[in-house]
């Protein structure tokens, strides 16, 4: 017959039992839980040890609502630039400037009327680069994102080359120019309100 024999703790060793565990769970939570779970490392141990590296940012990216009924065309290649009928100017073959334009960083707010269309456009040597992003307050444009090549005496049909035709409502990006000119946005509103579109520009380029 087995005689199990029953522990007898006392009042004094309970409370101490239990203040270590309460001490084991709080170093616990300092140095693994925290870090690991919410991205707090006050002793600097989450990094020491790994923890830091589990955790995820679960904060919401910004994100832009629309909603619209618009059908809108299908945009294909044949629609890129101008027509082959114009020929690309010998100027689009010049080398690129020894120096180029300084950095520098804009915010411009382009106004787009209800069912019309606006341009806008910077001034870029040949391989500036240039970073962009826009969005509107509102709704769906149709954008043509072209240059224009600069030219001593261009002709009344104007020879510009497309990088980027599409229907949006916020687009961001990094553009190195083939050639020396006028490059930017046609921006046309088909809705029935007046949108506002916000664009920022970062890099080697002046404005118009």
């Amino acid at each position: 017959m087995t005689t199990v024999k029953q522990l007898n703790l006392t009042k004094a060793q309970i409370l101490k039992s239990l203040l270590l565990s309460l001490l084991i769970g709080a170093v616990v939570l300092v140095t693994a839980v925290l870090p690991a779970e919410y991205g707090v490392d006050p002793l600097g141990t989450g990094e020491l040890f790994g923890f830091s590296k589990l955790h995820q940012d679960h904060t919401k990216a910004e994100t832009i609502s629309v909603s619209t009924g618009l059908r809108f065309d299908k945009i294909t290649m044949e629609k890129l630039g101008s027509p082959q009928s114009i020929a690309k100017p010998m100027e689009a073959n010049n080398p690129p400037p020894e120096v180029p334009y300084p950095n520098r960083e804009d915010l411009v707010e382009v106004f787009v009327p209800a069912k019309k269309g606006v341009e806008f456009k910077f001034y870029s040597l040949k391989h500036g680069s240039i970073k962009y992003e826009w969005a509107t307050d509102k709704g769906i444009v149709y954008i043509d994102f072209h240059g224009e090549v600069k030219q001593e005496n261009p002709p009344k049909e104007v020879f510009y080359e497309s990088y980027t035709l599409a229907y949006s409502n916020n687009m961001a990006g990094t553009l190195t120019t083939p050639f020396e000119g006028k490059h930017g946005w046609y921006f046309r509103n088909e809705t029935g309100e007046d949108i506002v579109v916000t664009v920022k520009l970062k890099g080697e380029y002046k404005l118009l």
